[in-house]
């Protein structure tokens, strides 16, 4: 409690506490029934008390002499009622009004804006101009705001009169009696919204790294503070540990995916305790398996992305020991990765150290799948089999049924852990039944979907279907090939089949893609579907000419849609500028095959 004010008459700093309550019990309780007709009664009546307390303040600030002791405390009463006014002025929709408000709140607080009866609104004031700002879309100066919150507030924690005085919440400031609240807290409160809606202004703005860091310090400050909504906590924990893994910081990564984890299975515990109606505890159940499928599915990216991290480690380790490699050193450690994007985004490389959950006990959970890279299959197995296994467990709540978009991307998920683990797999009959477990996968989602309402979905599919059966049909061919006995119909047979599959999957997601009532390309292409397109015709071309047939019409037949498959791309790329660039790799074989199949056709159809 602060002490009574000698300016201000007893009566009237009695009348403000009272205006102040029914202001807070307006703002916090009353607001929440306004009818649907009527949202913001409770907000309007708000403001007018507001106003009414302005006025009484103001009156009374006139006479204030320039050295009186009381003025700081009295500043803070005008700039706590002016931060009121401009909050529920937004609130209301009254940009500018509420903007004008805010910066008044400010400016009345300048000459105290280090001291305790100040800060908080000082803070608060700046919080919410950087919001406004940032859903203006302007960053920048969203930035510049909050980035003067940030740095207020470490002024105020070593300035000598910010350590030698709490600061005071708005309650004490205005309240007459012995209860007490809690300014300090309320101060770190603050803080940490300022940190939160810089992690988010430092996304918009593209700067990653930034962005990370202050996620991750928000919520170590929310774990400290024991005040936070542990699904959301936990959420927003998995989804910055996706960051941090595809940056090939796998320790850090797998540190938040643990402390998800963990704050999930407290939170779990603590509602099977829970008596509650029925209803109640089943949506939070429910709000809770959902979330836990989420995270479910952040450890399995996790998991997917160690393992084609291992996998491009050590591609380029093989191509650092080839003669006349001119690669730079392949990078092991993947903090090493964190600190050179620290460096190159002019942070202190320190900064990435220690990105940890102190308060939390986390190696039972970070022990149950590694941080580092595989080099053999014996070590990308556990992590396949892991990764694996939180799948799974999205699955029981991700059905097709209910979640059917989701439910493929977790098969996707699935289909494509099997292809990462192929890699470091040296028996060619073992990756072939991986390829088939894919294949099985990703046509059991294709079965259930239907192209008229999940088009995009099913054109992934029959795109990554073509992918896996040619990789399937180039292991039986390399098996054949290498084969003392030659080939047997059986796997001549086996060849053509895996070919017309893969033939089969890329004319269906070509003519996804025909003018609607045609059988015809459209003359220009969506944008973002041009490489696929090409794409799909240059592997076309390629298994054009892979079957394997005595039948010399066929074989002509299948070397013609092979040059019509290569033709089309190299008309279309030379009408559309922008095509060739995005098929420049792949260009140059299209008009190599342009000229040398029309030879071969000419010594097929003459022989």
């Amino acid at each position: 409690m602060e002490s009574p004010l000698k300016n201000i008459p007893m009566d009237v700093q009695l009348e403000l506490q009272d205006k102040f309550e029914k202001v807070s019990k307006l703002l916090n309780e009353e607001s929440k029934l306004d009818p649907p007709n009527n949202p913001y009664r409770s907000k309007y009546k708000a403001q007018a008390i507001l106003n009414e307390m302005k006025t009484l303040i103001t009156y009374h600030m006139d006479d204030l002499a320039s050295d009186d002791a009381e003025r700081p405390r009295i500043h803070a009463m005008l700039g706590s009622v002016l931060l009121n006014l401009g909050v529920t002025s937004l609130d209301v929709e009254e940009l500018s009004t509420g903007e004008e408000q805010l910066n008044n709140c400010i400016d009345t607080m300048e000459e105290f804006r280090l001291h305790p009866l100040c800060i908080i609104f000082v803070l608060n004031a700046l919080n919410q101009l950087g919001i406004l700002w940032s859903e203006r879309d302007d960053p920048k100066r969203s930035l510049e705001l909050l980035g003067l919150a940030e740095q207020t507030y470490k002024d105020f924690k070593a300035d000598q009169q910010g350590a030698s005085k709490a600061a005071v919440s708005p309650y004490d400031l205005f309240s007459t009696s012995d209860k007490k609240d809690d300014g300090e807290e309320n101060l770190e409160k603050t803080h940490t919204l300022t940190l939160y809606y810089l992690a988010q202004v430092y996304g918009t703005l593209g700067h990653t790294l930034k962005s990370a860091l202050y996620c991750h310090n928000t919520l170590r400050r929310q774990l400290e503070s024991k005040e936070f909504d542990p699904i959301d906590w936990a959420l927003n924990s998995a989804t910055l540990s996706q960051f941090f893994a595809t940056h090939n910081g796998f320790k850090e990564a797998r540190h938040h995916l643990a402390a998800a984890q963990l704050i999930l299975d407290r939170h779990k515990e603590t509602l099977d305790q829970q008596e509650e109606s029925t209803e109640e505890k089943d949506a939070k159940l429910e709000r809770l398996n959902h979330r836990s499928a989420d995270v479910s599915r952040c450890w399995a990216k996790y998991g997917l992305n160690l393992l084609q991290m291992s996998q491009s480690r050590l591609v380029r380790l093989s191509n650092e020991d080839a003669p006349d490699s001119r690669m730079p050193p392949c990078v092991e450690d993947g903090s090493l990765t964190l600190r050179n994007l620290a460096v190159s985004s002019l942070i202190s490389p320190d900064k990435v150290e220690n990105l940890t959950f102190p308060s939390l006990e986390l190696d039972v959970l970070e022990t149950c799948v590694t941080d580092k890279p595989a080099n053999v299959f014996e070590e990308a197995r556990p992590i396949f089999l892991n990764a694996k296994d939180w799948l799974d467990k999205a699955k029981q709540y991700y059905t097709m049924e209910n979640h059917a978009s989701d439910a493929v991307e977790i098969m996707q998920d699935t289909s494509r852990l099997y292809q990462s683990l192929i890699f470091f797999e040296d028996d060619e009959d073992r990756q072939s039944k991986m390829h088939k477990r894919r294949i099985d996968i990703l046509e059991e989602a294709l079965g259930q979907l239907n192209p008229q309402f999940y088009l995009p979905i099913c054109r992934q599919l029959w795109f990554e279907l073509a992918e896996t059966y040619t990789e399937m049909f180039e292991i039986k061919r390399q098996k054949m090939r290498s084969s003392d006995e030659g080939p047997t119909p059986h796997s001549l047979h086996k060849i053509n089949q895996l070919v017309a599959k893969g033939v089969q999957h890329l004319n269906n997601f070509i003519q996804s893609l025909y003018a609607k009532g045609t059988k015809c390309l459209p003359e220009v292409i969506q944008e973002e579907l041009v490489r696929p397109l090409l794409l799909a015709f240059f592997y076309l071309g390629k298994l054009y000419r892979e079957f394997i047939v005595p039948e010399r019409e066929v074989q002509l037949r299948n070397l013609n849609n092979s040059i019509d498959a290569y033709k089309f791309i190299v008309t279309y790329c030379d009408k559309h500028e922008s095509a060739k660039n995005l098929m420049s790799a792949e260009l140059g074989i299209c008009r190599e095959m342009l000229e040398l199949l029309p030879l071969k056709l000419r010594r097929l159809s003459e022989a």
